[in-house]
Parts: structure tokens; sequence; C-alpha cells
């Protein structure tokens, strides 16, 4: 059917890619103007229904790609290019470097050349490059506005001339180190080294003067303190925080007692790890006069000790957490205070900040109250003690201990009244046990997330060293505490955070735990899928979590599990500090926040503060303040993570150099497009078998589907496959263990 002039209508035939090198020459031949849908299709001719959409269309992934901006639903002009962003410099030793614009989190390329010496974290002032359509967009860094850090950890070389240090971090430049700057170092000594002039246009290297010797590589003080220090962290405690904190009084007074409820003739008991020494929370059980229970959640009453704005206070707020290395702990209070005075230990009064709760036979709380109080711990329990008394007093005795059984409450006190219980304390043990217990089914019903991960542990000798590895589970001792203090945080976070409609909420660190990221949920249903397991990956909150419960109970215990429950956790998002407060995915709870360990995290701290001024009638606290504060201790919580993953895995290498050359079982842990990661099923140590150490084939990495596959012979390496290594290389500096596979 053509027209009947016979004339072809707007060049009907165009390609996408013809139509598209129009679009651009139009656009770049006049930058600054816009133009709406209708002028281009104007302009250009475009008079049929086909190129007007094609063009639509290509609009669209113009402005998509930053070529175009679009100025409203139906017009766009050139992009300007010049442009000019602050945001953040993260450094590739490769030199696919990155810059990461103010509130966005999309990262645009910067080549080398364009880098200006900047290093991971600086924060920097770049400036856009020409878009080439097409091509990736890329960022010239043209200001160093501030330096993440101007302190390195690492190894010196000391030369004839002049010293290097070889930095813990890949750097793309090299530390140069006069040789009347070293105090006193030597070779292979690790050291902290202080930057005293950055690169500039004509020097490439940083230059820098020796601040500390931390001691020689190898030795385990030494790289133990090396792994505080490449975070920043501190790895002493200063002196002037020490002595004011000796000077804090021990002594509880008139006044005390006068203000405060009196537990100290209640039952009351701490369980802790066995080699624990700050006891933060304490439990305690009576029976009322009402026929309910009555269970205190005991918290150490930090903030009656340190003020705020003292230099105790100030020291904290820096550290915000303490810190967990394998052999030792770098607390964020001074030793007295942790140790001593704030500690809940046995047989001492303690002031305390406690939620009472009167509770029933089936854990529903009837009513609940937060006051300050004073205790007596009667025991200190380990969680090795707690777990024997719960095992020994099982329902049944003919048979195994099976988890997450309890003993009836008739039955318990049957028990009781025979004399047939074994244990100190055990009726109060038991009955707390199954108020836990009971709490804990609830909480798992209401769409609580299950994830039992395992802890890698280390028995250590006098000089540090590793002799024995193993893995640690949960069990219903440590799940026992963990319930009453999950409830204790909830509670509080309820008693500020629910208010009338209407009403506005006082300010109050929360923490949060955003629902998990629904691209990384559908690769998990993708992976899944493959193990023959069902899972919705779209639905409410109490849907996917849920789902996810199903799915770790079903892979429990199988080959794959530990592969799936890995490919899941990291869909979830990380749990945060913060004054807005959106709920926690994990735990299900619409209101949560960190109460119950003072002395190891500071946001429990301002919590206990605020809940008091809250309590004397005050007003609400600075949200913009607590805001900070809540980014901080965000951030140092996820550094604290870093130093200490770093710890275990300096350990876990340190551990397996004896094994050099052996055989073991082991599981596929990762895979990434160098190699293949795997644990060894004994005792979890995790190695790599770097892919060019794959011979029988060239290997492709399949991204989706967690698994590399052969070329030629379609050999499939799968995350979760069984597989058969031995221990090749243990390289304690990069901290990395090189596996390869046997035969």
């Amino acid at each position: 059917m053509g027209n009947k002039n016979g004339k072809k209508k707007g060049g009907k035939r165009m390609s996408k890619a013809q139509l598209a090198e129009k679009l651009e020459a139009f656009f770049s031949s006049q930058p600054g103007e816009t133009f709406s849908i209708k002028q281009v299709f104007k302009q250009l001719k475009l008079n049929t229904h086909p190129l007007k959409m094609l063009a639509i269309d290509i609009l669209e992934e113009m402005a998509w790609d930053d070529f175009l901006v679009r100025i409203s639903e139906s017009s766009y002009r050139l992009a300007d290019n010049t442009q000019v962003m602050e945001g953040i410099f993260h450094a590739k030793t490769n030199g696919k470097n990155s810059f990461t614009p103010d509130g966005s989190d999309k990262p645009i390329f910067v080549a080398e050349r364009n880098s200006m010496s900047a290093l991971e974290g600086d924060r920097v002032k770049v400036s856009l490059m020409a878009r080439r359509r097409n091509h990736i967009r890329e960022a010239q860094v043209i200001e160093i506005l501030q330096r993440k850090k101007d302190q390195f950890v690492g190894r010196l070389r000391v030369e004839s001339e002049f010293a290097f240090l070889i930095p813990q971090e890949p750097l793309s430049t090299n530390i140069i180190i006069p040789k009347s700057q070293l105090k006193g170092g030597k070779t292979n000594q690790r050291a902290v080294v202080k930057v005293t002039q950055w690169p500039d246009g004509e020097r490439r290297n940083i230059v820098a003067k020796v601040i500390d010797i931390l001691g020689e590589k190898g030795d385990n003080d030494a790289e133990m303190n090396t792994i505080l220090a490449q975070y920043g962290l501190p790895y002493k405690y200063p002196k002037a925080v020490e002595e004011a904190a000796e000077k804090i009084s021990d002594k509880i007074t008139e006044q005390d007692y006068a203000e405060r409820e009196d537990f100290r003739n209640v039952f009351t008991c701490t369980i802790d790890p066995h080699d624990a020494k700050d006891f933060d929370d304490a439990l305690s059980i009576q029976r009322l006069d009402s026929g309910l229970w009555q269970v205190g959640v005991h918290i150490a009453d930090v903030s009656h000790y340190v003020t705020e704005g003292s230099i105790i206070d100030k020291e904290a707020v820096k550290r915000a957490t303490s810190i967990y290395l394998v052999d030792r702990t770098i607390p964020m209070l001074p030793e007295r205070l942790c140790n001593y005075i704030c500690s809940l230990r046995p047989d001492e009064e303690k002031l305390a900040y406690s939620v009472i709760f009167d509770m029933n036979d089936k854990a529903e709380v009837k009513s609940f109250r937060i006051v300050h109080t004073v205790i007596k711990s009667n025991r200190r329990y380990a969680y090795e003690e707690v777990q024997e008394i719960i095992e020994n007093n099982r329902p049944d005795p003919s048979q195994p201990f099976a988890e997450g059984t309890f003993m009836p409450a008739e039955e318990l006190d049957r028990r009781m009244t025979e004399g047939r219980l074994q244990g100190e304390n055990a009726y109060q043990l038991l009955t707390l046990d199954r108020l836990a217990k009971q709490l804990r089914a609830k909480r798992f019903d209401n769409g609580s997330v299950k994830f039992d991960r395992e802890e890698m542990r280390f028995d250590i000798d006098s000089t540090g060293k590793p002799i024995r590895c193993y893995f640690k589970r949960s069990k219903d001792a440590n799940k026992l505490i963990e319930e009453f203090m999950l409830l204790a945080n909830r509670t509080v976070a309820e008693s500020v955070g629910k208010v009338a409609k209407g009403k506005k909420a006082k300010t109050l660190p929360y923490r949060v735990h955003d629902n998990p990221d629904p691209q990384k949920l559908e690769t998990l249903r993708s992976f899944v899928v493959k193990f023959g397991y069902k899972m919705k990956s779209t639905g409410t909150k109490g849907a996917t979590a849920r789902a996810l419960n199903s799915l770790m109970d079903a892979c429990q215990g199988k080959a794959e599990g530990n592969a799936i429950q890995l490919v899941a956790l990291r869909a979830m998002m990380k749990a945060k500090y913060s004054t807005h407060n959106i709920g926690h995915f994990g735990l299900a709870f619409d209101y949560y926040t960190h109460f119950t360990s003072p002395i190891r995290r500071y946001p429990d701290t301002m919590v206990h503060r605020l809940l008091t001024r809250y309590e004397q009638g005050g007003r609400s606290a600075n949200r913009e303040h607590y805001e900070e504060l809540c980014e901080h201790s965000s951030d140092m919580e996820q550094v604290a993570a870093n130093a200490e993953r770093d710890s275990i895995k300096y350990k876990m290498v340190e551990y397996m150099s004896q094994y050099l050359g052996e055989e073991f079982d082991a599981h596929i842990s990762g895979i990434t497009s160098y190699g293949i990661y795997a644990e060894i099923d004994e005792n979890h140590c995790e190695g790599m078998i770097p892919i060019r150490d794959l011979k029988d084939d060239y290997y492709e990495f399949d991204e989706r589907n967690f698994c590399l596959v052969g070329r030629r012979r379609h050999n499939r390496y799968q995350l979760g496959d069984a597989v058969r290594i031995q221990v090749a290389k243990a390289n304690l500096d990069k901290k990395q263990l090189d596996f390869t596979i046997c035969e």
C-alpha cells in the first residue's frame, strides 16, 4: 500500500544504529538547548509510528547512558559533561579505580593515569570526561580534598641510601623513609609510619617517618598490632584515660541504695564464655505470689560511672566498640571499668539498669518495667556449665539430648520435690531455659530469620601460637541468654519508639536492618533451584522470612547447606545504628535497639543515657547529633569486624602452615573468576585454588550459577561440591592459604 505520489514516507527503513547516530549528532550540535520529543520528530522528519517509537527508545537509553539529561517527562538536552563532582576514591591494584559521587552508589571509572595519586578512601574532586556514547563513563581526579589517612603500617626494608615501607595494603605508589626518620627500625620489622610529604606533580612517591616499631615480622604481638594499626584502630590504651578511671570510686552510696530497686536477695547469675572478664548482663528469676515468673535482665550501669563529655567518654566515643581479636580484647573502656567496677562479678554488689518482666508459664509478658537497680550475682557460669545442666536434666533421660527440647513445668516441679535435679541452681536455670525456648519459638513464628553460623575458634599457647582449631555452634545455653537480651532490647526500643498515633517519638538510636536486596534474593532463588529447592523470591516481609527459614531447615546438614547459607547471607543487608527506625528484618521486630552491652558497645551507653533522661521527664535529644554518633558507631563496628576477621585469617594460615603437603576433604565455599575457595570439612579453614592451577581444561566463570565450567570437557566446579585438596602454600603476609585439587 504505497502512498499515492509514490514517495516513501520519512525514510521508513532506518536501523537503530543509524537513527542513534542522527540523534547524537542533533543534540551534540546544540549543547544547552532543550528539545521536546515533538520537536525532535519534526526536525529529524520522523513521521512514521515505528520510527517515532524507536526514537523514544533511543532517547531513553541516551538519558540512561548520561549522554542526555531528561528535563521533563517529554524533553531532553545534551548532558553537560564538564561536570565537577566530589566524592570518595576507590583504588584497585589492577588499575580499575573508581569514584563514588556523594549521594550516589553508582561508581565511575578512573584510569590510573587520571588518578593524581589518590589512595583508597580519599575524598576527591573529579571532572567527568567528555562522554563517548556506548563507552563507559570516565572521570579524572582534579583535586585531593582530604586524605583518608596519613598513617600506614607494613614491613620495613632498609637499604644503604634510604628505607622503604612495604605496606599491608597494596598501594599504587612507594613509601620512602629517609634514614634519619627510621627510629632505629630494621629490615623485616613491622612499623607504623606517618606521611610527611604526599606525591605531587613532580614526585610520585610518599615520603614518611616511622612513629612506632611494632616488632619483628612473625612475632605474635607485632602481627596482631599490625592488623589493628592497619585499620587505624588503637593498640594501646591512653595513660591519661586509665588514670581518670583509677580515680572513679567503686563505693555504692546510701543515695544509690535509696534511688534504686533492691534485687540483692533475688537469685541472679551471669552466663558468659569461659574466658570472659567483662560481664555486661545478668539474669534473675523468682516466683511471684501471683504465680507469675519475674525475670530480671540486669545490665551494667555504665552511664552511672561514665559521664557525657568526660575524658573516658570521649575515648569510648572514638573507639565505639571493643575489639575481639583471636588472642586479645581491645576494650572500649579502661580496664578498671570494664573488668572491675562495671563488670557484674559474682558476690559483689553492683549498680545495674534493668528490664523486669512478669511473665506466665507460656513466656507471655504480662507487664514490664525499666528501672535502675542494685544487684548481687550469686554465681558466674560459663556457657558449657549451663549446657551440661540442661543436657543432664533432659525430659527423657533414656534418650540422647535433642536441642530445643525443654522440661515441662509440672515435670520440673515434680523432680524438684523428689530431689532428682542435677547441678547447682538447676531449677532456676531450667525454668529460664523453658521460658527462653518458648520466646524463641514465638519469634520464629513471627517471621524471625534463622541463621546458625559457626564461628572459628583457636586454642592458643602462651606465645600466641594456635595449637587447635575448631568451630563453635550456638547451643541452648547461648540461646537462653540471647533470647532474654533480644526481649530486653526490643522492649526498651518499644518503650520509647511506640507512641500513640499523631504523637512524635523521642530520639533514640535504633538497631535497624533493611529488607534483603530483591535482586540478590532472585539470585538465591535461581541458585537453590539447581539443588531441587523451591523458594519464592518476592512477597511480603513475613513471606520472605518464612521462605528463607524453610529453605534453611531443608538444607540443614546437607552437603550444599553451607553454600546455600552463604548465598542467603549475601542477600541480607547489614544491620546498623540509626535514629530513623525502619525496623529489623532479620529479627522481625518493628522496634529494636541495643541496650544490653554498654561495656563493649557505645550505642548501648547512649540508649542508657537517653532512657534515664526521658524517665526524668527530659526533652527529646538532638536527633542530628545522635544520628552522627550512630553513623560513626556503625562504621567502627564494620572496621572492628574486618580486624577481627583478619586476626582469624592470620591464625588460620599460621595453624595450617604445619600441614603443608597434606590432604583433606573439603567443600567449595566460593567461586570467582580467578579461582575456587574451598573450606576444609574438619576445621573450616579456607584456602584458594587459583584458576591457573586447574590444568585439565580452560575454565570459564559462570557468575549467575556460581560455578566454573571447562570449555572442552564441560567439567564443572559448583558452589557446595565436595573436593579433596592438598595444602600447597601458607602465606602469612597476605593471610592466604593456597590449595591444589588432588587428582
